[in-house]
């Protein structure tokens, strides 16, 4: 009898952390992402104002202005969605989801980098798939551990596949 308690003890949720760690972690996450942002806003500036306006672009670009409020919603909520997945134990229980939400950020730096530091819209589009393929992957491993913070991370999958696709006819059109 207390074998099979202490089997079923083994399966419980780990416990809820204080307060203070809670607030902390979310900080962090949320440091993370306004980092890859800054990141991806730098190496975005090399070039949004000279050569990218050069480009041919299909009609359905969105306005310059929609990009910032867009990325800074969509930072948000991959730092929250990781905050939840972290509240389900830590870094360490969620490596596999931990290790996918670091590489997405890092290819999504990537792509800034390519696209505009390298002007390489071509380099850009195997980049991004790759991006994409990581997303969803770190959406599936977020999944597991938090509905919820699975769902956070879809509108960044629906934008990313809409940049895709932007990136794939730019590459076409020049």
């Amino acid at each position: 009898m207390s074998a099979a308690r202490s089997s079923a003890a083994s399966f419980s949720p780990p416990p809820e952390p204080a307060p203070g760690p809670l607030f902390l972690a979310l900080l962090g996450l949320l440091a993370v992402s306004a980092a890859a942002a800054a990141l991806g806003g730098l190496f975005t500036s090399y070039s949004v104002a000279t050569w990218y306006p050069t480009l041919v672009k299909p009609s359905w670009t969105p306005p310059a202005a929609v990009f910032g409020p867009v990325w800074t919603l969509l930072y948000a909520l991959i730092a929250v969605a990781a905050w939840m997945v972290w509240r389900r134990g830590g870094f360490v229980r969620n490596a596999a989801a931990f290790a996918a939400y670091g590489a997405q950020l890092v290819l999504n730096c990537a792509w800034s980098w390519i696209f505009f530091v390298q002007r390489s819209p071509g380099w850009a589009s195997i980049e991004i798939c790759l991006l994409w393929l990581v997303i969803l992957l770190t959406v599936v491993l977020f999944f597991r551990r938090s509905k919820l913070a699975g769902w956070l991370l879809v509108p960044y999958l629906l934008w990313v596949s809409y940049a895709a696709a932007l990136n794939l006819a730019i590459q076409s059109l020049n």
